[in-house]
């Protein structure tokens, strides 16, 4: 049996932020969750939909390890990243860490984790592991999934080897701290002015807030883009309030993160960005409760917020 040793083992609401929580305060550096969250520029917007897909989504964050990149990279950590087709080696890049101390994140599908409860195939899931056995492997996820958890070794090596959307080859990752850390405090205003200039030039029309606005034009159609609106309507609110966002999209976690920055920084432009997206936060919330009931109301409330996150986020460029 190996065990990382006095690890705190908090699970948070959004699952890479919870990993990057547990491996920073290895390392010795306790931020909140919305702080690790925007000073990895996490928040953007996206509407994805294809042939392929049973239903459409929407996501409010970056795509799945930009932000563990974005945030290695503001505060100047050592980020070690692992990936490999061969499942040999993979059990080797996590085994050693965790053999000499350190605590390993992991990126990997949900579906086949043993204490997942509702089975669906997400593959940009993060994790900490910080123990193994010669049965189980000892996690910590988020705290709605039960912070410290545990897993079959051979489950974990099937949720490690899926492949399909969003799917790493068996990506491993360690964290590091240099020996002068860049202070949190002075990342703040970088960190918010790329998150709002990617947020605001997006490269196609469905992210940032111009997929906001196709949102307001797609979801009062999703009646006849569903092949079982009594399942995938509830299920699309669900996965916006419930499923790691921390609520309201992950703009309850840029909210915060916007307020926290204004006890540290004296900004009116910081002040206007953090009342638009309280404003916002809520307004997201009521898209999730009309989606089940009243699609075209749903609808104008995704205009209204395309219009209030735009604003919210030309404040924030001027800081």
């Amino acid at each position: 049996m190996a065990m990382v040793k006095d690890l705190d083992v908090r699970g948070m609401q959004h699952c890479e932020t919870t990993a990057l929580g547990v491996l920073l305060r290895h390392e010795g550096i306790d931020l909140s969750e919305p702080m690790l969250f925007g000073l990895g520029s996490g928040l953007s917007f996206i509407y994805w939909d294809s042939k392929a897909m049973d239903f459409p989504f929407l996501g409010g964050r970056v795509k799945p390890f930009e932000l563990t990149r974005n945030l290695a990279a503001a505060l100047g950590l050592d980020l070690v990243v692992a990936e490999t087709m061969s499942a040999r080696k993979a059990w080797q890049n996590v085994a050693a860490p965790i053999d000499a101390g350190r605590p390993v994140g992991l990126q990997l599908d949900s579906y086949h984790l043993d204490y997942f409860s509702t089975k669906v195939h997400f593959a940009g899931h993060v994790v900490a592991m910080y123990g193994y056995d010669d049965q189980d492997a000892y996690l910590v996820d988020t705290a709605p999934q039960g912070g410290a958890v545990s897993t079959s070794l051979g489950a974990l090596a099937r949720a490690r080897a899926e492949r399909g959307p969003m799917a790493a080859r068996h990506r491993s990752f360690t964290i590091a701290v240099p020996g002068t850390l860049t202070s949190p405090q002075e990342r703040i205003i970088p960190a918010i002015k790329s998150c709002a200039e990617a947020f605001l030039n997006p490269p196609i029309a469905n992210l940032g807030y111009r997929g906001i606005e196709k949102a307001a034009k797609q979801v009062p159609k999703w009646l006849e883009r569903s092949g079982n609106p009594a399942e995938d309507l509830p299920r699309a609110a669900v996965l916006m309030e419930k499923a790691g966002t921390g609520g309201a999209l992950f703009r309850n976690l840029y909210r915060d993160f916007l307020a926290e920055c204004g006890q540290l920084v004296d900004s009116s432009h910081l002040r206007t960005g953090h009342r638009l997206y309280a404003e916002a936060a809520d307004l997201w919330t009521q898209v999730a409760e009309h989606i089940v009931v009243d699609l075209t109301q749903a609808g104008s409330l995704l205009r209204e917020l395309s219009r209030i996150e735009r604003d919210a986020m030309r404040a924030l460029c001027r800081l």
